[in-house]
């Protein structure tokens, strides 16, 4: 996809995402996002376009560490409850209490008793949280070898992107086949109708992020709320200059 297309499609979105968030701050709705996916599928960068545009005060972005020697003794979906949206909040999580579905078993990161107790409660916390009010939409990126693979290099050759790669990305990348499986399994399992997945093509990571956005907004009721029309007065005089009493304060003219 041509990066003007792209952008100018992605340009139209985002001013119906600012429209949608208008919605949300006016309803006192709650909105929780959660973006699944194959390592390098794109998550991280669909987060960037779906909150670009967006008050900053309104959403928040989640993606926490693996757990803490206390946490990890924890009833297993306690640290996420702290992160949920309060009224007029976007949350959006980039991967979520779904690395047990998936990510810890195929690393040996929890047992398979652990693994069968998450696919058995996972659908009874969710309904939970739908039935108090919270609007709950799951994503999984999805991505083939050959494209994850082009993408490792990528970010293995980039300086900046580097920190991007994990040990758990590298030794994952041998588990292709069977993270497939698990991910069958987990949509079988938690699949709801109160709670559904949504699996999006990722290879093209424009045409997905675009698809993505446009699918997510065509869930949210139609907003309805006018953008606010501002009318700035004539100023009173000739435009000030800013002035520091030290000029050695002052960066300027560097590039």
């Amino acid at each position: 996809m041509k990066r003007k297309a792209y952008e100018y499609a992605l340009k139209q979105l985002q001013k119906e995402l600012v429209g949608a968030h208008r919605w949300l701050q006016a309803s006192g709705k709650r909105l929780l996002v959660i973006l699944e996916g194959r390592d390098a599928a794109g998550k991280g960068g669909t987060i960037k376009a779906v909150t670009d545009k967006m008050d900053t005060r309104g959403y928040r972005v989640v993606a926490l560490p693996k757990p803490n020697d206390r946490e990890a003794t924890q009833w297993y979906f306690q640290r996420y409850v702290d992160h949920l949206p309060a009224a007029r909040e976007i949350v959006l999580f980039d991967r979520s209490w779904y690395n047990r579905a998936v990510v810890e078993p195929v690393m040996g990161f929890c047992t398979d008793a652990q693994h069968a107790q998450f696919l058995n409660d996972c659908p009874t916390f969710e309904r939970m949280l739908t039935d108090d009010g919270i609007l709950l939409l799951k994503y999984w990126l999805a991505v083939d070898q050959a494209e994850q693979e082009e993408r490792f290099a990528e970010r293995a050759a980039d300086p900046l992107k580097r920190w991007k790669l994990s040990p758990v990305d590298i030794a994952a990348r041998t588990e292709y086949a069977e993270i497939g499986r698990l991910r069958d399994v987990m949509l079988e399992r938690t699949h709801t109708a109160y709670a559904p997945w949504f699996v999006v093509n990722f290879n093209n990571q424009r045409r997905g992020r675009l698809n993505l956005i446009r699918h997510l907004l065509d869930q949210l009721p139609a907003t309805g709320v006018p953008d606010r029309v501002v009318e700035l007065p004539a100023l009173p005089g000739p435009p000030g200059r800013e002035k520091l009493i030290d000029p050695g304060f002052w960066i300027d003219e560097v590039f």
